[in-house]
């Protein structure tokens, strides 16, 4: 199994729209890089928020998920750069990059050091072969104070390795529930 190179990725994974990675002064960095493609946060997020209940306090169920502990926030509608993660708390949010992963492939996702650095973390699960759509993010903010992620910035890097061997079953195979997503995803349990 190895990693797919800058070469590579620009042949073999389709990514819309597609960036180079140069140098955007004051802004977090994206696009592709010697092994791997800088993904950016786009405007959509949905922030979790402590909301009283009648009755008990609420928990969150995978299995019967609410959006309703959550605020949505548009940064392009409110006409701001950035959106502001409650100290302790977690957003999902979507890249601006629609992805398409080739049939021999996995791709991990890391968070960038720019924001790992200031406590926040960014999770997704690998995108499997044959996957495609819009990345949903999931970022937790591990601090005790609130924190800033940029739109249209970079947030995580996609590490793409190709298989030795090709999957007898794909993402595509499956139908996956989250194939061909459009932008962001709540949980879904089939």
């Amino acid at each position: 199994m190895g990693i797919l190179s800058d070469t590579q990725i620009r042949e073999r994974v389709t990514i819309r729209p597609f960036e180079e990675n140069r140098k955007r002064p004051g802004r977090i960095s994206f696009g592709v890089s010697s092994y791997g493609y800088d993904i950016r946060v786009g405007t959509r997020f949905k922030i979790f928020t402590p909301t009283p209940r009648t009755g008990g306090i609420a928990v969150v169920d995978p299995k019967h998920f609410t959006d309703d502990l959550m605020v949505e926030v548009d940064t392009a509608v409110l006409g701001v750069d950035h959106v502001v993660i409650p100290p302790n708390s977690f957003a999902l949010c979507e890249t601006v990059e629609t992805v398409e992963i080739p049939r021999d492939v996995l791709a991990i996702c890391v968070g960038k050091s720019t924001y790992a650095r200031c406590g926040l973390i960014v999770n997704v699960t690998p995108l499997e072969p044959e996957w495609r759509g819009k990345v949903t993010l999931e970022i937790s903010n591990t601090t005790p104070l609130p924190a800033r992620v940029y739109a249209n910035e970079g947030i995580a890097q996609l590490i793409f390795l190709k298989a030795e061997q090709v999957c007898e079953k794909s993402y595509a195979d499956k139908a996956g529930k989250y194939q061909d997503q459009g932008g962001l995803t709540l949980p879904k349990v089939d």
